[in-house]
């Protein structure tokens, strides 16, 4: 089985969380009102490090989706299911989106040494991609982590 056919399979057992998808996942309290979403932060000037800019961004933010697209246009499943888990939780969300510069979107696979997209940081931590914060959002484990990050901000 190759990535392509793993990865259509997780597609398929994932609900898609936002977007007009499978709502049913999202936590059931009350939604608070939509999270402002930071803008996305210029690309590195050719003279600047990929690299330092990617420790940069993830460090200064507490929460930091690098995905393709934005959050109120994903341009992939994977991407608006990322950004509707993590909205879902209220507060900022900083994104990055890495169609925009080819040298981001590689750089982000190398700095994390993981090889999909989206990718998900929180407290300058690297999680994982879309399957791993679902399992974190249903087992209950992500609110919290989010919550400690965003107060050590």
């Amino acid at each position: 089985m190759g990535i392509r056919d793993k990865a259509k399979k997780i597609k398929q057992l994932l609900p898609i969380v936002g977007a007009g998808g499978n709502v049913a996942s999202a936590p059931t309290s009350p939604s608070p009102a939509r999270p402002a979403v930071a803008p996305a932060p210029p690309t590195p000037a050719p003279e600047r490090d990929v690299q330092s800019y990617l420790k940069e961004v993830v460090t200064t933010n507490p929460v930091v989706l690098f995905m393709k697209g934005s959050p109120s246009s994903p341009m992939c499943g994977f991407s608006a299911n990322a950004a509707g888990i993590l909205q879902s939780y209220g507060g900022d969300l900083f994104h990055v989106d890495v169609i925009a510069d080819p040298d981001v979107r590689q750089g982000v696979k190398e700095y994390s040494n993981w090889p999909t997209l989206p990718q998900i940081y929180v407290g300058g931590e690297f999680l994982g991609g879309s399957d791993i914060l679902m399992q974190m959002h249903q087992a209950g484990e992500l609110g919290e982590i989010i919550e400690k990050a965003r107060s050590e901000a």
